[in-house]
């Protein structure tokens, strides 16, 4: 079998499998789609989708490569040896260091990898004897090194950490562990993807769990655990989904579901559980003025992900307590609940209570409205029955995807046909209190 392989070009690790009957070509067929959907190594698929054992996959990997195979999870790494790489270099070339003598063992996923060794060689001063090691195995000591658990490494310990974080089966109960997390860490955003470790959003940077990558069959399982059957139905029809989820412990989130590489993805928005005050949210406090104004338009600009429903939703809640009037929203999901204080507040949804936007908007003056909220404005129905009704005294608040203020008007004209836009042009003068542009910026401890 070595001669067979030892050939000039040497076959793939799959097809050497299949060729000496260790798994059958359907089996590599199914773990070649899922490599395409997590990206990750071949062997340590075929690991997790229990086609060969790891012991096997060593022995395969070894003959394949023509060097050593080790075990990570049966091995200890003595401090000095340990720490004979910085970091940063150990995270650069996914590599491991295991034992130093006159020489320097380095545990490799691909130990064909000449530019990395001669680059490790030059900067250690040391000739490296390479071995290689599964994938999966290599990935979780490093995220093990970089959560700084592993003060010595042992590979007993590298193994219990894999078992205790392994996902593999999924139930709705693990929704609750992402969520908990998520809510202890003060993050805004829990995004779930499959060949990457659930990740949270603190701030404007993303940071992953130490947890293995999640593979399609866990994501369908997550969608499972937070959909109903309705949305579900939808879901499979349309390949996307908006909706709020809320949790009895952990709240309520904001939730898209999505499509891709043939596989879902899950993004979840923490929504607090009280509005903000314009203070909490280090707005200017004179934007209550404005909200408190009978008659006008008022948008709110920024980027996708900038912060623009919590600003509208605390505008309301100004408006809300203040005043006594019927406020009447449309919003693409329900995001934050309003109760009803000094006004009343009747929130509608898109799907569920009235088919869009614009046909929300042609009934609404038979609703007798005071204020009307529209969640995003995105067509020109909309936007000129939201002109019409600040014309004819209305509050109108709503958001845009724009850059800045600027941009926000430049876009509420330009969706009209050039020949309607002189009018628009004039309803706007007329009509719009504050076009307000806003962005999230990061902190100096950059989160």
């Amino acid at each position: 079998m070595a001669s067979d392989i030892a050939q000039n070009k040497k076959p793939m690790l799959g097809e050497i499998l299949v060729k000496y009957g260790i798994i059958t070509q359907n089996m590599l067929k199914n773990a070649l789609r899922r490599q395409s959907q997590t990206d990750g190594q071949i062997g340590s698929i075929l690991i997790d989708m229990g086609y060969i054992t790891t012991d096997t996959l060593l022995d395969f990997l070894s003959r394949q490569f023509g060097v050593p195979a080790v075990n990570l999870f049966k091995v200890d790494v003595p401090p000095r040896v340990f720490k004979t790489m910085p970091l940063e270099k150990i995270k650069e070339y996914r590599v491991l260091p295991l034992k130093i003598d006159d020489k320097l063992t380095l545990a490799m996923v691909n130990p064909n990898d000449y530019v990395a060794i001669r680059d490790i060689e030059f900067i250690l001063g040391k000739r490296v004897s390479p071995v290689v090691v599964p994938a999966r195995q290599l990935e979780a000591a490093i995220r093990s090194i970089e959560a700084d658990e592993l003060q010595t490494f042992r590979g007993c310990d590298l193994e219990q950490s894999c078992t205790d974080t392994d996902i593999t089966t999924v139930d709705a109960a693990n929704v609750g562990v992402l969520l908990k997390q998520l809510a202890e860490s003060h993050g805004t955003v829990l995004q779930l993807t499959a060949g990457a470790p659930p990740s949270l959003k603190l701030g404007t940077e993303l940071k992953r769990l130490n947890m293995p990558p999640l593979t399609p069959e866990d994501m369908k399982h997550y969608a499972q655990a937070i959909m109903g059957p309705e949305q579900l139905s939808v879901f499979e029809m349309k390949n996307t989904m908006d909706f709020a989820f809320t949790d009895r412990e952990f709240g309520r989130f904001r939730v898209n579901i999505y499509k891709q590489r043939s596989s879902v993805s899950i993004t979840l928005i923490r929504i607090p559980d009280s509005i903000p005050s314009l203070k909490e949210l280090g707005l200017p406090e004179d934007l209550e003025t404005f909200a408190l104004k009978n008659q006008g338009l008022i948008l709110i600009a920024s980027p996708a992900g900038h912060g623009k429903s919590i600003t509208l939703a605390a505008l309301v809640d100004i408006i809300n307590t203040r005043r006594r009037c019927n406020i009447i929203t449309l919003e693409d999901p329900i995001e934050y609940l309003h109760k009803h204080k000094n006004s009343n507040v009747n929130q509608r949804e898109i799907g569920l209570d009235t088919p869009s936007f614009a046909d929300g908007l042609k009934h609404i003056f038979r609703q007798n409205p005071d204020v009307i909220v529209i969640g995003e404005m995105r067509d020109p129905e909309s936007f000129k029955i939201a002109l019409q009704a600040a014309e004819t005294g209305h509050l109108v608040l709503s958001t845009l995807h724009s850059r800045n203020a600027t941009s926000a008007i430049e876009r509420v004209i330009d969706i009209f046909p050039a020949e309607q836009q002189p009018q628009i042009r004039t309803q706007l003068a007329d009509t719009l209190l504050l076009v307000f542009g806003q962005r999230l910026v990061m902190k100096k401890d950059r989160s």
